[in-house]
């Protein structure tokens, strides 16, 4: 990665910029065929998404990466969403991570992930909990695991007629 990488604490006003990044990520999908991870609409016209958005802006958890003072990622951290399975220990959750596609292969996941861990251990953390979509060709499983992670349990999230495959990945520290 760049040195001109910094990544900082996200606030009220990276709401929209980090909503952007969601729906860059949603049109890259929908061009590869992948409408069954986050569908076709975007994020930005969404209540929930744009709820919660601001909900993680409003806490402490929201970093943001810049690269030459772009915004290029996002990280939320803080306690798991209902729907996944609990910890049975302390742990740092990470509720989103999203980076610009067009800096797709360049790091900047990576780095935040790092940042995630220092986070975790600076708590005094010693478990890191992400979760994905767990359908599909698990492309983004096996990119988790690459970064140092192993699956943990699969879950379903009820959406209309169907249920939305999920998976759990841990990594100690």
């Amino acid at each position: 990665m760049t040195s001109s990488l910094s990544i900082r604490r996200g606030g009220p006003g990276d709401v929209e910029a980090v909503l952007g990044l969601l729906d860059k990520a949603t049109e890259w999908l929908v061009a590869n065929g992948r409408t069954d991870q986050w569908g076709t609409e975007p994020h930005s016209t969404n209540p929930r998404r744009i709820e919660q958005i601001e909900e993680f802006a409003a806490g402490d958890g929201l970093w943001i990466a810049e690269l030459d003072g772009r915004v290029v990622g996002a990280l939320a951290v803080g306690a798991p969403t209902a729907y996944v399975p609990p910890a049975d220990e302390p742990e740092l959750y990470i509720r989103l991570l999203v980076t610009d596609r067009a800096s797709k292969g360049t790091g900047i996941g990576t780095e935040l992930l790092d940042h995630a861990r220092k986070l975790a251990r600076d708590l005094g953390v010693e478990l890191l909990r992400v979760d994905c979509f767990g359908g599909g060709d698990e492309a983004l499983i096996r990119y988790y695991e690459k970064e140092g992670f192993t699956r943990g349990e699969p879950f379903g999230v009820p959406i209309n007629d169907s249920q939305w495959p999920g998976q759990v990945l841990y990594q100690r520290l």
